[in-house]
C-alpha cells in the first residue's frame, strides 16, 4: 500500500479547497441574479489553466498563455459589467484562488518578462473583482483592494522566493556538473598524457634499435602495446562514467591509488631507464582515496615530464615514505635536460601547477625543482607531503572534490 506524501496531500487539499470555492461562486450568482454562466465561464477557463496535468499539457499551453488568458477574460467581464446596464454581479472566494494561483504560476515559471507581464495582469484583475460589485470607489471596494494587494503580495513574495531557490540550484547543479568535468578532463588528461608520451618515446627507441639491433625489438614493442592498451582502457572507464552505460557501469573508481603506484613504476621503465621504488613499510593502504589519488598522480605527472623533458635520465626513484603524521612521495631522476620529443609533445607547462591545486587542496605541499639545490648531483625532483593523521581534513578548494568523487563511484540522481 502506498503511502501518501505530503506534497500530494497539499495538492489534493488545494483542488478540494478550489472546487468548494467555485461551487459557493455558483450559488452566490444564482441567488443574486440568476446569472451563472458569466462566472462558469471564467471557472472553466481558470480550472483549465490551473488544473490541467502536466503529462497531458499541450506544448502550445505555455505558462505565459495559461496565467494570461483567464486573467484578461475575467478582466473583461468585469469591463462588461461596467458598460452595460448590469446593476451588479457578486465575485466568491473561488475566483479569486483561481487568480491568486495563475499568479503564483505566473511569478515562479512563466519566463522574464512575462513573468511581471502576467503577473500584473493577475493581480489586477484580481483587483479589479469589487468594482464589479459595487459599481464605483466605495469605501467597501478600497478595503477590498486593500485585503486583494496583501494577498497579492504574499502569493508574489512566496513565488518570488521559490523561484530564486529554483534559480540557485539550477545554478549549482549547473556549476557541480562543471566541476566533474573538468575533473573528469583532468583524470583523462593525466592518463592518456602519460601513457600516449610512453608510446612516443618507445617508438622513436623501436626505429633507433630497427637499424641496430632488431633482435631486441619484441620488449620494446610489448612496452608500446601494453601503454596503448592502458590509453584506451583508460579513455573508455571515463568516457563510461560520462555516458552512464555499459557493463561496467558499476566500477566507478578509476585506476589511481598506493597500491597501483608499483605497477606504474614497473610499466615506466625501458632499456635506456631505470626505474627504482622504495617504499617504506609504515605506508599503510587505509589512508583517504583522495590522498593515495593525489599521490599516484605526483609520480604519475613527475614520471611523464621524465619522458618530456629528461629523456637522458638513466634512473628515476620514486620514494613512499610516512615519517610521522605525514605522507610523503618523492620522484627523482639524473637527467640533464636532453629530449628528442617533437616540440608539440612537450606540453603547455599546466600540469604542475594543476598538481599544486591538488595537493595543497588537500592540505599537502608540492616542491619541484633541481636536485643540485639538495646534494650537488644532477637531475630533478618532486616532492609532495601530505598531512596524514588525524588531523587531515580535505581542502575547501578541493578541486578533487566529494561531489566530484561521487560522479566516479556512485550513478548521478536523475533530473
Amino acid at each position: 500500500m502506498r503511502s501518501t506524501s505530503p506534497r500530494g496531500c497539499v495538492r489534493g487539499f488545494g483542488v478540494g479547497f478550489l472546487l468548494a470555492a467555485s461551487v459557493y461562486d455558483l450559488l452566490v450568482a444564482d441567488a443574486v441574479d440568476n446569472a451563472v454562466w458569466a462566472p462558469v465561464t471564467v471557472l472553466l477557463v481558470g480550472f483549465t489553466a490551473v488544473l490541467w496535468p502536466v503529462g497531458r499539457r499541450p506544448r502550445w499551453l505555455t505558462p505565459q498563455l495559461r496565467t494570461a488568458v483567464p486573467a484578461v477574460v475575467s478582466a473583461l467581464l468585469t469591463a462588461g459589467v461596467l458598460l452595460t446596464d448590469r446593476a451588479h454581479m457578486p465575485f466568491g472566494p473561488g475566483e479569486v484562488a483561481v487568480l491568486l494561483s495563475l499568479l503564483f504560476v505566473a511569478v515562479r515559471h512563466c519566463p522574464w518578462p512575462w513573468a511581471l507581464v502576467c503577473a500584473v495582469l493577475d493581480a489586477a484583475a484580481l483587483l479589479l473583482l469589487p468594482v464589479r460589485y459595487f459599481r464605483s470607489l466605495q469605501e467597501e471596494v478600497l478595503a477590498y483592494a486593500l485585503v486583494g494587494l496583501v494577498l497579492v503580495g504574499l502569493t508574489a513574495g512566496l513565488a518570488a522566493y521559490l523561484r530564486s531557490l529554483d534559480y540557485r540550484r539550477t545554478v549549482a547543479v549547473g556549476e557541480t556538473r562543471r566541476a566533474e568535468r573538468v575533473a573528469i578532463a583532468a583524470d583523462l588528461h593525466d592518463f592518456v598524457a602519460h601513457h600516449v608520451t610512453g608510446i612516443l618515446v618507445q617508438t622513436q627507441m623501436a626505429r633507433m634499435m630497427a637499424a641496430r639491433q632488431p633482435q631486441d625489438l619484441d620488449p620494446v614493442l610489448a612496452g608500446i602495446e601494453r601503454a596503448a592498451t592502458e590509453a584506451l582502457a583508460s579513455m573508455r572507464r571515463t568516457v563510461g562514467v560520462l555516458r552512464d552505460t555499459g557493463p561496467e557501469v558499476a566500477d566507478r573508481r578509476p585506476v589511481g591509488d598506493l597500491a597501483a603506484v608499483t605497477d606504474l613504476v614497473e610499466g615506466f621503465a625501458t632499456p635506456a631507464q631505470r626505474t627504482v621504488l622504495h617504499r617504506d613499510p609504515g605506508v599503510c593502504d587505509d589512508l583517504p582515496y583522495e590522498m593515495q589519488a593525489a599521490a599516484f598522480r605526483v609520480v604519475q605527472e613527475a614520471l611523464t615530464n621524465v619522458r618530456r623533458h629528461a629523456g637522458d635520465a638513466t634512473q628515476v626513484t620514486v620514494r613512499l615514505a610516512c615519517p610521522g603524521d605525514r605522507l610523503e612521495v618523492t620522484v627523482t631522476d639524473d637527467g640533464h635536460g636532453g629530449t628528442q620529443l617533437p616540440e608539440a609533445a612537450h606540453g603547455g607547462g599546466f600540469g604542475l601547477v594543476g598538481l599544486t591545486e591538488r595537493v595543497t587542496a588537500l592540505g599537502g605541499a608540492l616542491h619541484a625543482g633541481p636536485r643540485g639545490g639538495v646534494d650537488g648531483a644532477a637531475g630533478w625532483q618532486v616532492r609532495a607531503v601530505f598531512p596524514a593523521g588525524k588531523q587531515w581534513r580535505p581542502g575547501s578548494r578541493a578541486l578533487f572534490n566529494e561531489t566530484a568523487h561521487a560522479a566516479w563511484e556512485v550513478k548521478p540522481p536523475a533530473d
